[in-house]
């Protein structure tokens, strides 16, 4: 949905883009949040952060949930029309009492200011539409998904007089009505992309496929010059290569 040219380069000629760094301090929030929801899942009873927005649910108990929540297993569909495995690793899972399975998921980041809805950006425009994946796929499982999720919103506050080995978070938990009739025709979509000969336009907005086009562009002047140096084998013999 990015750039169909960046998923093209990676899932069929394996060039991948760049890695950015590891967001180590998120996974360590995102697997305290789990420890906390559990022990309010074995016990049965909601997590006060429910019962503090009006939320009539309780975490979900599964055999497969902890593969669910695994990365690189997470919940699998193998798509019929497409013969694609879609998978995702979901955070977590609520029950209401319609018996209606809740998608939820973490969120954690250190801005002024409180956190209290997904502004239209970037970044919070794909974090709805991961939950309406999650949504689709719990669905295609055949369970009955309430179309109301929710993000667990962790802010990293900033206005501690000091930081003494810790930090503090205000935690809001924001509801997001899904809507996952965009998924399967994606799919579709990212099938006849991967199954063409050609390759297909950059997105006019990718900022990767800027940089290679202007990467290109300012290499094209050196590429028509034959450079070479003088090396000296072990006899003595001096030749010319190119480098």
């Amino acid at each position: 949905m990015e750039c169909p040219r960046c998923f093209y380069l990676d899932n069929k000629l394996g060039v991948a883009r760049p890695k950015g760094p590891s967001f180590t301090l998120n996974v360590a929030v995102d697997a305290l949040l789990k420890k906390e929801f559990d022990a309010h899942r074995i016990a049965g009873r909601p997590h006060p952060l429910m019962t503090k927005y009006g939320v009539d649910a309780i975490p979900f108990k599964h055999d497969e949930l902890a593969e669910w929540q695994e990365n690189f297993v997470g919940i699998q569909y193998r798509h019929p029309e497409s013969g694609m495995l879609i998978t995702g690793a979901i955070d977590d899972v609520w029950i209401n009492k319609k018996g209606e399975l809740i998608v939820v998921d973490y969120k954690a980041t250190a801005k002024d200011g409180k956190i209290e809805s997904l502004e239209d950006t970037k970044w919070q425009n794909q974090y709805k539409r991961q939950m309406e994946v999650y949504q689709w796929l719990l669905r295609r499982k055949g369970y009955r998904v309430a179309e109301t999720g929710y993000f667990v919103y962790v802010n990293g506050r900033k206005d501690r007089p000091s930081f003494d080995g810790k930090l503090e978070f205000d935690v809001t938990l924001i509801a997001h009505k899904g809507d996952d009739s965009w998924v399967e025709k994606t799919i579709v979509q990212a099938r006849a992309c991967l199954d063409s000969d050609a390759l297909p336009e950059p997105s006019s907005t990718c900022e990767f496929c800027v940089y290679r086009k202007a990467a290109r562009d300012v290499q094209m002047p050196f590429m028509s010059i034959k450079k070479t140096k003088t090396k000296t084998d072990a006899t003595g013999n001096k030749t010319d290569s190119l480098f």
